[in-house]
């Protein structure tokens, strides 16, 4: 494949000008790289050449609409496997997401300059449309912004208002609701789709259930329903400042000031519907039979259906208040690393990290890495960390993450428990024969929590099993028959359930 090389000189620069559009045309006629990571910067080193070759403006428009055809499968292709990959990201793959940051940042910034340029030429070519260019600036935009939710980074200075802006721009000439040659839906929908995935707390997803909310709210961003910003004040509404670089706000957390140019939303109607879809996945309803996208089959994806619709139905005030803090504490994580420290203790092969405390209330911590292998940690991990001169590790579950650059990661901890005992659940496998799990048993804690919580690995206990014998080693060995009486957590590597003795044992 050619790679273009734009360097060619001209005393009066009208050579070097018609070759370097026609260089990128060419390239733009010639097949992709077989590796969409190959093609990736030979888009960036185009797209930027085009910025610089000048050119007629059918020319340019004519090369840009190829650029911005030719990068979203290439986008669509490296997106799974920056899903796959735990916090902080490598440096590969993060070098991989800013390139695909630097791509959308250009092509919004391109495409949204050609009405200018129409108005001026005063003729208009399909790919000039003012309804298309509108509408594949926002889609950029709301793109960009996903990809920086999937490596659980802030968005990049400015993106959120430009993003609020050119759909005012596109509101403001009626195009909104236009559906534009070439395109699959609305500005409307695509960037109420983006809204919505900023409201959902990313942070508090991992990169597979980023591009799951991403893939629902593409199907059903229809159902927000615009509200004033004066009537943002019930649970789920929200309001926006298109003057501000900020996603839109929860009223649970601020009401919107009395300023004119804000807009409002309700996610009243999404959430009705939300929890119709959630009964139907646990009626045993396929997914894909209710229109949704095969994620939500799974424990994970219907656990972040049931997130979301709580978070948006509850008025989301926070219990206890922060204390700023700069304490050390040591953190272990995974099931069994959890389950080897609480039966053992601390031993050399366990790997534990070091963090500081920036801030603690009496239900959890935000920590900050300071030293030591962290492993592959992600939202919905448990944990268990030990502070000072405490002898017990609380188990924690880790409810955000956020991961500026691969040297910096910060977590914010639930405590689920003071403290863990370890136990075997013994159960049939038709490969293994009889297959031993190890689980954590956390304490009832008065006036919060009535019940046991037993934490396990996902989806490693059937969902009709309901009776169950934990074998418990500390000092004696202990036998106990105990039932679930409901999930009150599914993330995509624990399930934990509430127990209690069984009055009916096995």
């Amino acid at each position: 494949m050619t790679n273009p090389i734009f360097t060619a000189s001209d005393p009066g620069g009208a050579v070097a000008t018609h070759s370097g559009i026609l260089t990128i045309l060419q390239w733009l006629s010639e097949p992709s790289a077989l590796q969409a990571s190959d093609e990736l910067p030979l888009l960036r080193a185009n797209l930027k050449a085009l910025r610089d070759v000048g050119g007629s403006l059918p020319q340019r428009v004519r090369a840009l609409d190829g650029l911005y055809q030719r990068s979203f499968p290439v986008i669509d292709s490296l997106l799974p496997s920056l899903a796959e990959i735990g916090l902080p990201i490598p440096g590969k793959a993060r070098r991989i997401a800013r390139s695909l940051l630097d791509l959308l940042q250009m092509l919004a910034d391109d495409t949204l300059a050609i009405p200018e340029g129409v108005d001026r030429a005063g003729g208009i070519d399909p790919s000039l449309a003012l309804d298309l260019t509108l509408w594949r600036g926002i889609n950029a935009l709301a793109r960009q912004l996903m990809i920086s939710h999937l490596i659980a980074s802030p968005a990049r200075a400015g993106v959120w208002q430009q993003l609020h802006q050119t759909f005012a721009s596109a509101r403001m000439q009626r195009l909104h609701t236009v559906v534009p040659k070439g395109a699959a839906s609305t500005a409307q929908h695509v960037y109420n789709a983006a809204i919505l995935l900023g409201c959902a707390q990313p942070a508090s997803l991992t990169a597979r259930q980023v591009l799951f909310l991403a893939d629902y709210f593409e199907r059903f961003a229809d159902q927000l329903e615009p509200i004033s910003a004066a009537a943002a004040v019930a649970p789920g509404t929200f309001w926006i400042d298109r003057q501000r670089d900020a996603p839109a706000i929860s009223c649970a957390h601020k009401l919107a000031p009395p300023t004119t140019s804000l807009d409002g939303f309700s996610c009243a109607r999404l959430t009705r519907l939300l929890k119709v879809q959630i009964a139907e996945l646990e009626r045993g309803t396929p997914a894909q039979a209710i229109g949704l996208p095969e994620y939500a089959d799974t424990p994970a994806g219907l656990g972040v259906l049931r997130r979301l619709a709580s978070r948006w139905t509850d008025s989301g005030k926070r219990r206890f208040q922060r204390r700023r803090q700069n304490n050390r504490t040591v953190l272990s994580s995974g099931i069994d690393d959890l389950w080897r420290l609480c039966q053992k203790g601390e031993a050399r092969d366990l790997d534990l990290s070091t963090w500081m405390i920036t801030n603690e209330s009496p239900d959890g911590y935000a920590v900050m890495h300071v030293a030591g292998k962290t492993g592959a940690l992600s939202v919905g991990d448990v944990v268990a960390v030990r502070t000072g001169s405490e002898q017990n590790w609380q188990v924690c579950l880790v409810r955000w993450a956020i991961s500026e650059n691969p040297e910096h990661l910060e977590l914010g901890l639930q405590i689920l428990g003071p403290k863990a005992v370890p136990a075997i659940i013994a159960q049939p496998s038709e490969k293994l024969g009889t297959e031993h799990l190890r689980v954590l048993i956390l304490p009832e804690i008065p006036l919060l929590r009535a019940n046991q919580l037993l934490v396990v690995a996902a989806g490693t206990l059937p969902v009709q099993r309901h009776k169950m014998v934990l074998v418990i080693e500390q000092g004696n060995l202990m036998v106990r028959e105990v039932k679930r009486t409901h999930v009150d957590e599914q993330t995509g590597t624990v399930d934990i359930l509430s127990i209690e003795a069984d009055d009916n044992p096995l």
